[in-house]
């Protein structure tokens, strides 16, 4: 599985990007779990967010979803944090 975030807005507008490619990770069942959740409650378009806020782009295996500040669920927070965690 591969897993793309872009994160986009706040107050200096600089985007961050991340990537997983689960293939050949021992914990590929953990990140498989937690990405079916987050995109469970992701948006085909980007909802509206607040002034300074983030927005994200999720994109699980080519199918892309999207969420934004402050409305993000729990899964989508963790899966952000941690592919972006990845790249760092």
């Amino acid at each position: 599985m591969r897993i793309q975030v872009r994160r986009m807005g706040g107050f200096a507008g600089i985007e961050r990007h991340g990537e997983v490619d689960t293939s050949t990770r021992p914990d590929a069942s953990e990140w498989h779990t937690l990405a079916e959740r987050a995109v469970a409650s992701g948006h085909s378009t980007l909802p509206p967010g607040i002034p300074d806020g983030f927005s994200y782009e999720i994109t699980v295996d080519g199918e892309t979803f999207y969420a934004a500040d402050p409305r993000l669920t729990e899964e989508q927070r963790m899966l952000i944090s941690r592919v972006l965690k990845e790249r760092a």
